[in-house]
């Protein structure tokens, strides 16, 4: 059994994490670190879980046993605190990490090891032998899965322009003046818009992707949805003449092929189909010279917690959908 403990087990990220690795077939696990929360019962704030399990909050490795000694630990906190949080907390030399806050994604080395960027489906052998893995952003996973046929055969020459719409727990279980139900009920608005933090793994990964020493303009603007989970992302970009859309629909279902979360619809999709799942669905129609890609996945499992298992799963010779068959509900 892989030893697992996930520090910053008090937020949605950590709660989706606990909800999958209790039910994962090759998972034991060892600790639930909060110091907030050091004593009481995992159940007292994921809900989800009552019944579920007996885990207890602990506020570090120790315990009256000894040391606990993971064989991996999950970082679920705050964006820019995982390197602090390292130094303090004291793992065994042999203990791989994976990160899904923001602080090695674009400066990956870290006692003079490197993360690897965890993108499964563009990373799979790296991510294979690494030790430390930098999970993807939500908003970047979704566009990135939308883009990177296009970027690995050269057809990303002009500006792209992405909307895209996120649910409120993307935002985190703080509350603000914007997640407040008050605020999101029966509205829609724009943030960030070209400045999202996740624009800097996104061109990097293109980058990467297509080998070029440039890209075209990026214009991303993202939204806040009046629902709690999920994100829909709608990218257009010209090109649309070059290729038919057989061609173009078949260079992304071969590149896809061995991706078993990845999936290309004929028809167009909607968000609810991949919520509660680790599904990424994407569907390409051509307009007036334009590709036009929609990208659908739940923001706090393909996008957080399901693809940090995905990962773990590969950092451990596992099946890479093991522990992650899940089954959404479009109804």
């Amino acid at each position: 059994m892989i030893k697992v403990a996930i520090a910053g087990g008090t937020g949605y990220t950590a709660g989706e994490l606990i909800r999958l690795l209790i039910n994962h077939p090759e998972v034991e696990i060892v600790a639930v670190l909060s110091s907030s929360m050091a004593g009481e019962f995992v159940w007292s704030v994921h809900r989800d879980l009552i019944g579920d399990t007996t885990l207890k909050f602990v506020s570090n490795l120790e315990s009256e046993k000894g040391k606990i000694e993971p064989d991996v630990l999950f970082l679920t906190l705050g964006h820019g605190l995982s390197k602090s949080y390292l130094k303090e907390i004291g793992i065994c030399a042999n203990c791989k990490i994976v990160d899904l806050g923001n602080d090695f994604r674009l400066d990956p080395i870290y006692n003079n090891e490197e993360f690897v960027y965890g993108l499964c489906e563009l990373n799979k052998l790296a991510v294979k032998q690494a030790k430390y893995v930098a999970n993807p952003g939500c908003f970047a996973t979704s566009i990135l899965l939308a883009l990177l046929p296009l970027a690995a055969k050269g057809f990303l020459n002009n500006e792209i322009h992405i909307h895209a719409i996120t649910g409120s727990t993307g935002a985190g279980k703080s509350v603000s003046g914007t997640s407040h139900f008050s605020y999101r009920d029966s509205n829609i608005s724009v943030y960030k818009p070209f400045s999202h933090q996740h624009l800097g793994e996104i061109k990097k990964v293109l980058l990467q992707a297509s080998g070029n020493s440039a890209l075209p303009q990026i214009n991303f603007i993202p939204m806040r949805g009046d629902f709690t989970r999920g994100i829909f992302a709608s990218l257009y970009t010209a090109g649309g003449s070059k290729n038919s859309l057989e061609e173009m629909v078949n260079l992304y279902k071969e590149y896809y092929l061995d991706s078993p979360f990845v999936k290309i619809s004929d028809s167009a999709i909607s968000m609810k189909e991949v919520v509660n799942t680790n599904k990424a669905l994407l569907h390409i129609e051509s307009h007036n010279g334009y590709w036009h890609i929609t990208s659908v996945i739940d923001n706090l499992l393909k996008g957080a917690s399901g693809q940090a298992v995905q990962n773990m799963n590969l950092m451990f010779g596992l099946e890479e959908f093991c522990g992650l068959k899940l089954k959404g509900s479009a109804f």
